[in-house]
């Protein structure tokens, strides 16, 4: 399914705390008119999309998350002009409590009135560079916040209201140059203390509860490094991707060379994501306006596909699996996707349903898509 936005945009996410309906955020970038958040609700039964639109009058939109906790509570990074300067800003929002919960009713004209996000909180960076990026703790309470300003890590406490963030600590890269961070996520794992940033060519891990560097992949990428993911099921497996076009899958424990390289984009790479239930789906969207999905069985938690349980054989099935064991699944690429014109700068999979995921490129163009049913029936049985 195809939406179309009237504005340019590059920011894309599920709406994480809702399991229930299919639902995700897409953040607008004009320099001319408002910018707008689009509330993006796909009805799987009917096929359509049923969209809210809510007023982000500060700027355009660079990034955008959603409350692991909160339905309503969401963060952007956004531009913001004064006396011919540009920084990038990141604040908290809610949305009007309506619009909280997925619908599945078709809106009527009435209900297409634009609404405005109310300010909770903005995230304070004065003292500390652009905002990159906001992170979420996974599995939180939707009171912790990472943000990536320039050189710095900052980790904020939401206070009970999220309208006022405290900074708790922080932590800056030190070096030579001009060094900015350009993206990051927050491992499920290890209790959620850990974080994986980019910058430059550099991939680093860091503890949050001491703020300091606990791996380092240097040259990660030929070029600038885009994006990164963990594997929701294995807890040192990250995968990463750049502008040398190529994704790469790391076994943080071993950082000097990755485990396996994706090689199927022909441009920019801007986004990974794993799957949140079977981590052999991999996403990948780029500049050459395609949308790959892998599989990434060799690394994955399944290399052998489904187990069966010994208990429920036959002695002569036994043989028969014993010998299927043996050969690990080949990887490959399931398909590519080419509903997309401009450059994709997002590709996520829906919180609601790990079959469906949605892609946004620069013009604005928001594609819904689902896991082929062949592939789909393939993993469950």
């Amino acid at each position: 399914v195809i939406y179309g936005l009237e504005f340019q945009a590059r920011a894309l996410t599920p709406q994480t705390a809702e399991t229930d309906a299919i639902r995700f955020l897409v953040g607008t970038q004009s320099l001319r008119y408002d910018n707008q958040i689009h509330i993006i609700d796909f009805d799987d039964e009917n096929n359509i999309i049923n969209k809210n639109v809510l007023l982000h009058q500060v700027g355009e939109i660079w990034h955008i998350s959603t409350s692991p906790a909160d339905k309503g509570v969401l963060a952007t990074c956004y531009n913001k002009t004064s006396d011919t300067k540009v920084m990038t800003c990141a604040a908290v929002w809610r949305m009007p409590k309506e619009l909280e919960s997925g619908s599945h009713e078709s809106p009527d004209d009435s209900s297409s009135n634009t609404q405005t996000l109310e300010l909770l909180c903005h995230l304070d960076n004065t003292a500390h560079g652009n905002m990159a990026c906001v992170m979420w703790e996974p599995m939180g309470d939707g009171k912790k916040i990472i943000s990536l300003a320039d050189n710095n890590i900052l980790l904020w406490d939401l206070q009970e209201s999220s309208d006022k963030a405290v900074l708790s600590s922080s932590a800056a890269l030190e070096g030579k140059g001009q060094l900015k961070f350009t993206s990051g996520r927050w491992s499920p794992h290890h209790n959620c203390t850990q974080i994986a940033t980019a910058n430059d060519t550099t991939v680093r891990g860091w503890d949050t509860r001491s703020m300091r560097q606990i791996y380092c992949i240097e040259n990660a990428h030929g070029q600038l490094v885009r994006d990164l993911d963990f594997n929701p099921n294995k807890q040192y497996y990250l995968a990463t991707c750049g502008d040398d076009c190529k994704v790469k899958f790391w076994d943080t424990r071993n950082v000097t060379e990755p485990v396996k390289t994706l090689e199927e984009h022909s441009h920019w790479v801007w986004n990974v994501r794993y799957n949140h239930s079977h981590d052999q789906l991999i996403l990948t969207g780029s500049s050459d306006s395609r949308v790959i999905l892998s599989n990434m069985v060799s690394i994955s938690s399944e290399p052998f596909g489904h187990m069966v349980d010994d208990d429920e054989l036959s002695d002569q099935e036994d043989q028969h699996q014993e010998e299927k064991i043996k050969e690990p699944l080949q990887d490959s690429v399931i398909a590519t996707y080419e509903e997309h014109e401009d450059s994709v700068y997002a590709v996520e999979w829906s919180s609601a349903d790990p079959w469906l995921f949605a892609s946004l490129s620069y013009d604005g163009r928001l594609v819904i898509n689902r896991v082929p049913r062949a592939l789909k029936y393939h993993i469950l049985l």
